[in-house]
């Protein structure tokens, strides 16, 4: 690794913020607005890759971009407030500053509505780059020479990896432990509560310097 101070990528949903609720909410209002069906509570439980993924369970494909703008058109208004801080989450990113390093943000989530959920968290990132998942969130790590990037999903394992970035991963979102141990995952950890202890270490151990 360089001499240079850390940079550390992290992913979103089910990682910095529990968007559960205000998902939830925001699909029900789409589900009430368009007079589709569709399952709230089950949509929440697969959050990871991008929005027109879960839409293709509830709407035919000519109607997938048209759903997915209305989505993210209303989404601040029913999802920022309900949604609340993962445990562990801002000390995560405090620790990262801790060490002289940068803390940024890359998710497949719409970028406007990321920055929106950080403002209103008061979780403060070097830099927030949305649109991009799984083996795309390649392009900004490296990009921003993230040396570490933390998620929850399988996707995120194999963004990091893309990116010869060190893979941390957080069983709080819907893959577990396992899944994302033979994902490849580097370190497995229960939440982010154990982040800032895990990077103290292995920033003495030369890791990332």
């Amino acid at each position: 690794m360089t001499s240079r101070a850390p940079t550390v990528g992290f992913d979103l949903d089910m990682t910095l913020i529990d968007s559960r609720p205000g998902i939830r909410e925001a699909y029900r209002a789409l589900s009430a607005e368009t007079g589709t069906y569709i399952d709230a509570d089950l949509a929440v439980t697969r959050l990871g890759p991008p929005l027109e993924q879960e839409l293709r369970h509830w709407f035919p494909q000519e109607r997938i971009q048209e759903m997915g703008d209305r989505y993210r058109e209303i989404y601040p208004t029913y999802a920022i407030t309900p949604t609340l801080a993962m445990p562990g989450a801002r000390e995560a990113v405090a620790a990262v500053r801790a060490h002289g390093g940068r803390a940024i943000v890359v998710t497949a989530k719409h970028e406007p509505n990321a920055k929106l959920h950080l403002t209103h968290l008061g979780i403060e990132a070097d830099a927030v780059i949305g649109w991009l998942w799984a083996e795309a969130k390649a392009d900004a790590l490296r990009e921003h020479d993230a040396v570490v990037y933390v998620g929850d999903h399988t996707g995120d394992v194999r963004g990091a990896r893309t990116a010869g970035a060190l893979s941390v991963a957080v069983a709080t979102g819907p893959c577990d432990a396992a899944e994302l141990r033979a994902a490849g995952a580097d370190v497995v950890l229960t939440d982010l509560s154990g982040f800032p202890a895990w990077l103290d270490a292995h920033v003495a151990g030369g890791g990332v310097r």
